[in-house]
């Protein structure tokens, strides 16, 4: 049987989870299965604000965490790959250092929407 696809993007509406079930500061995987194959994506809280991307880092296309969840630097302040140690911008997703200058994370777009967050076209 052959491997099942990785996906880059979902579809809008989903409904991921209550914005209350991260805790602000923090950030969330989320795999989705659909039809075509597998979405794997994160998902940072700041506040009442989120903001969400796919979970490949662009320098060797691994999942960016090694351990669930853990996607951002100690001090809360940059998204990490805990692979080789290349740090992306929360608000934007682009690389600020390590092995990944010029390149950036793809963008899962999501939104907050009666308090739960939920996936939103680009």
């Amino acid at each position: 049987m052959s491997e099942e696809a990785r996906l880059s993007a979902t579809p809008a509406g989903v409904r991921l989870a209550a914005l209350d079930s991260i805790a602000d500061g923090s950030a969330r995987n989320f795999v989705i299965r659909m039809r075509a194959g597998r979405f794997h994506g994160f998902v940072v809280r700041r506040g009442g604000a989120v903001h969400g991307y796919v979970d490949r880092c662009p320098h060797m296309g691994l999942p960016l965490a090694q351990r669930l969840d853990d996607y951002l630097t100690p001090d809360g302040d940059l998204i990490a790959c805990s692979w080789h140690g290349a740090r992306f911008g929360i608000g934007d997703g682009a690389c600020v250092g390590g092995p990944c200058a010029g390149a950036g994370l793809t963008p899962w777009p999501v939104k907050v929407e009666d308090g739960m967050i939920v996936t939103s076209e680009r």
